[in-house]
């Protein structure tokens, strides 16, 4: 699969259904450098795919759903889950025979041959994948990878070469496409394998706790004989699927690394009493560097080789993000929006600066936070902060086709007397704004944008540099 000529030497044609999806469309960009004759179609296509796919020469002519460019001669065709099942393209391509992919098993297809490293988990995952790329590339060494967030120095999230010995996959649990409904993570086949941490989450995929535990269950008893299963010791629900069963199989558990913070600056501490100063902050990212480390050393990386590199380590994109900083305040933007991930992000700001008051700003956006059935997941997640504020679009529900959400049913479901709920972005600038931001700092937590509220303005405001 990853020669990508022909019996006659002319490059493999390929067909990529909903190409402007974010992970699709840099598959196409992958696909293209590699030297590939790549066609795609899409219904809408948004920025920066848009602007990405066009400096390529990949953007469709235009938008919409076209069966005729699914000919036979056409390699391959791969579909995104943003596609429907009924989609005319896929049809077409079903009724000439075609062989479809979705997109991990495209992935593994280009894949075969090299030694595969999947990271798995409910949160972490792309902090995990990104910390250990940031090493591998530290060193030179050669991989290719799939990584579902931008990360810094990666023009693109999917490498696919011929040379690449290994390649290191951020296994996301949710549905392959929309015409197989397993999980991603159980197709890419891996040989080694994380499992971060699992907390019930897709629940309009997976609608009970026990369904989605299963699902990492099935992807640790896939370790293949001499494979390696790294994952979370500490994590309740992974003790109850990672248990050492398969004799065949090395089972390593790891921890929060072990660290010392001093005036906001964390720094590991390494088993020769050394000190290593690090970019990234909060018990979650020590369990995740320790992942990272675990796996580097499954590679070659030896421990004093990890530490030297991870030093310059930056994180993963929209992951604690510094939006402004101040002589007595920061402000930090993350892409959290799960339980897990809002217990952990909260009490990590608080825990790094721990003299000064903490508000944050949580935004339901996706489909699981704004289900009634699963907001109980909620409870004392938001503690840490001082003042928590909790936000959401009314007209976001109706979108989903999902019932009204009382403000008053989400307080509860948090179970703190004292949250504030509000409905309104404008109101929402207006509290952030009257706020009092000395010895302060500002967290916003959202998949979603706080329907347009100017975050630059705020951070601005917050650090006190609106008037400079």
């Amino acid at each position: 699969m990853t020669d990508l000529t022909s019996s006659d030497s002319a490059p493999r044609r390929v067909h990529l259904i909903a190409v402007g999806g974010s992970i699709m469309h840099n598959l196409a960009l992958a696909l293209h450098r590699q030297g590939a004759h790549v066609t795609g179609t899409d219904d809408e296509i948004f920025e920066p795919a848009r602007g990405r796919l066009a400096a390529a020469g990949l953007l469709p002519s235009q938008e919409g759903w076209d069966p005729a460019r699914i000919t036979p001669e056409l390699d391959a065709v791969i579909v995104g889950m943003h596609a429907r099942p009924d989609n005319p393209e896929l049809l077409r391509a079903q009724e000439l025979g075609l062989k479809v992919y979705s997109f991990p098993e495209y992935i593994y297809e280009a894949s075969r041959d090299k030694q595969r490293v999947v990271i798995g988990g409910s949160h972490g995952k792309t902090s995990i994948t990104a910390c250990i790329l940031h090493v591998l590339r530290f060193y030179g060494r050669k991989f290719d990878y799939a990584v579902g967030a931008q990360l810094a120095g990666f023009d693109l999230m999917v490498q696919l070469t011929d040379d690449a010995p290994v390649i290191i996959i951020e296994g996301d649990e949710y549905l392959s496409s929309p015409v197989d409904r397993r999980p991603k993570f159980h197709l890419y086949q891996h040989h080694i394998g994380v499992i971060s941490g699992i907390s019930w989450d897709h629940i309009n995929v997976f609608p009970t706790e026990e369904i989605y535990r299963e699902q990492f269950r099935i992807f640790a008893d896939m370790t293949p004989k001499s494979g390696v299963l790294i994952y979370d010791q500490d994590d309740e629900q992974t003790q109850l699927i990672a248990v050492p069963t398969n004799p065949s199989v090395t089972y390593i558990g790891y921890g929060p690394h072990e660290s010392v913070v001093r005036d906001g600056q964390t720094f590991l501490l390494t088993k020769k009493d050394e000190e290593v100063p690090i970019q990234v902050f909060g018990e979650h990212n020590l369990r995740n560097i320790s992942a990272a480390r675990e796996v580097c050393k499954q590679l070659g990386i030896k421990g004093k080789d990890f530490y030297r590199a991870v030093a310059s380590f930056p994180g993963a994109a929209r992951r604690l993000e510094l939006l402004a900083r101040g002589a007595t305040s920061v402000v930090y933007k993350d892409f959290a929006h799960a339980p897990s991930k809002l217990r952990a992000t909260a009490g990590a700001l608080k825990q790094q600066f721990p003299q000064r008051r903490l508000v944050a700003c949580l935004e339901l956006h996706t489909f699981s936070s704004l289900n009634p059935d699963f907001l109980p997941q909620y409870a004392h997640c938001f503690d840490a902060p001082d003042v928590a504020v909790v936000y959401f679009n009314p007209h976001v529900l109706e979108h989903k086709r999902l019932p009204p959400l009382p403000p008053e049913a989400v307080a509860a479901a948090f179970q703190r007397p004292d949250l504030r709920v509000i409905t309104d972005s404008h109101k929402l600038a207006e509290f952030l704004h009257a706020q009092h931001w000395d010895d302060t700092n500002l967290l916003l937590m959202s998949s979603g944008t706080f329907d347009g509220l100017d975050l630059a303005v705020l951070a601005a405001k917050v650090v006190g540099l609106e008037a400079r």
